[in-house]
């Protein structure tokens, strides 16, 4: 069997922890259950990074449709800090206790997912990022890992199925198998060109069998126009200088004329390895630094019991509005109600806490992965990598 939650499961509160179950039993006995609001939001972020992706907020929305309650958020893809709330849940705690233990983990993996390919996409300028970690995490959850490298910032994805929930192509290369079979890098990549759709980029994996500079030339000069890139993906046992080996094959390629040939990296690539890559590589396909990504640690907490302001000890009391300036990505937080000053860049302070369930209906759709991904990227312009980055600093 596999071990997988019935999405009917969840729906209906039973993938919870056990004290939220007993918790209920005594409010109904007792007769105490109370209107409060909640609010999500992480105290810290991974490795202290300055800022993260949120995502998940469409299986949040799935789970509450229906549950009587109304539900703020950012919109999924924004950039949030440290302390910001990106979500307020709002109505009698009875209704919505249970849900607590997947309303974090929807959040809480897809977001750090979302970071991740996001820290990848920017480290490599306006080359191309992959995801390729599907084998990495359980099949089971394949989809959504994907639609969060997706809208996190990655140019395409490797999973047939996930590929299909988004709306795009998939992408992949040659595995080495292939070549181990057949015996010969060109010959199975002349397989390939002779049995797979011509809409498909001929991309030829070069280090199964030979050198890589001498297989990729063989390649190059086997397969002509025909072929659109060599995919470089070396064990680290044999990567030594890995940067000097790219830069080998590219001289040896431009020296015969084969410069349209492109450069696409694979092998237990992170975003360090990108940074320093980049000025070679065109491509880069990464697995485990994505889909293993550290999950972004949200808690829900009460910050407010029937109208009165009431929190844990540790916790700010009272429901809050999150406001960004979009001119120069300063942020504020203040009691919700009162409204932010003009930004001392002389722009307008906005919300970004948005309604998005009322009574159980959901009032505002998410857009396409696509729309999302294009919100991601043009929020990506203005973040570094950096902890010192200006944004995430204020």
């Amino acid at each position: 069997m596999f071990h997988l939650a019935d999405p009917k499961d969840i729906k209906e509160g039973k993938i919870t922890d056990v004290y939220f179950e007993r918790t209920l039993e005594i409010i109904k006995a007792k007769k105490i259950d109370k209107r409060v609001a909640a609010e999500v939001r992480a105290s810290q972020l991974p490795n202290s990074y300055p800022w993260a992706v949120l995502a998940g907020l469409d299986e949040v929305l799935t789970l509450f449709e229906g549950i009587k309650v109304n539900l703020w958020a950012m919109r999924e893809g924004t950039f949030f800090h440290p302390l910001e709330p990106v979500l307020l849940i709002e109505g009698n705690y009875s209704d919505f206790a249970k849900y607590e233990t997947p309303l974090l983990g929807f959040l809480c993996q897809a977001s750090g997912v979302a970071t991740r390919a996001a820290r990848c996409k920017k480290a490599a300028g306006d080359k191309f990022i992959y995801h390729f970690g599907a084998r990495r995490m359980h099949p089971g959850i394949a989809p959504m890992i994907d639609r969060a490298c997706f809208i996190g910032g990655c140019d395409g994805v490797a999973v047939s199925k996930s590929a299909q929930e988004l709306g795009e192509e998939p992408v992949g290369t040659i595995p080495h198998a292939l070549i181990l079979l057949v015996g010969d890098t060109l010959k199975a990549t002349r397989f390939f060109h002779e049995i797979i759709e011509p809409g498909v980029k001929r991309v030829s994996l070069i280090d199964t069998l030979g050198d890589e500079k001498f297989e990729a030339l063989k390649v190059a000069e086997g397969m002509g126009k025909d072929l659109f890139a060599i995919r470089v993906d070396t064990t680290s046992s044999r990567k030594g200088n890995f940067l000097q080996l790219l830069k080998e094959v590219r001289w040896e390629l431009d020296l015969r004329g084969f410069d349209e040939v492109k450069l696409f990296v694979s092998g237990g690539i992170d975003e360090e390895e990108i940074s320093q890559l980049d000025q070679v590589a065109d491509a880069f396909g990464v697995g485990t630094w994505i889909s293993n990504a550290p999950v972004i640690d949200f808690a829900l907490d009460i910050v407010e019991v029937e109208g009165r302001p009431y929190a844990k000890k540790g916790k700010c009391s009272g429901k809050k509005e999150v406001w960004r300036c979009p001119s120069c990505y300063s942020t504020l937080i203040l009691p919700r109600g009162k409204r932010a000053e003009r930004c001392s860049c002389g722009g307008e302070m906005l919300p970004l806490l948005q309604p998005m369930v009322e009574e159980g209906k959901i009032i505002k759709k998410i857009p396409s992965p696509q729309r999302l991904r294009d919100y991601v990227l043009a929020q990506l312009q203005n973040y570094s990598l950096l902890s010192n980055d200006k944004a995430a600093g204020r």
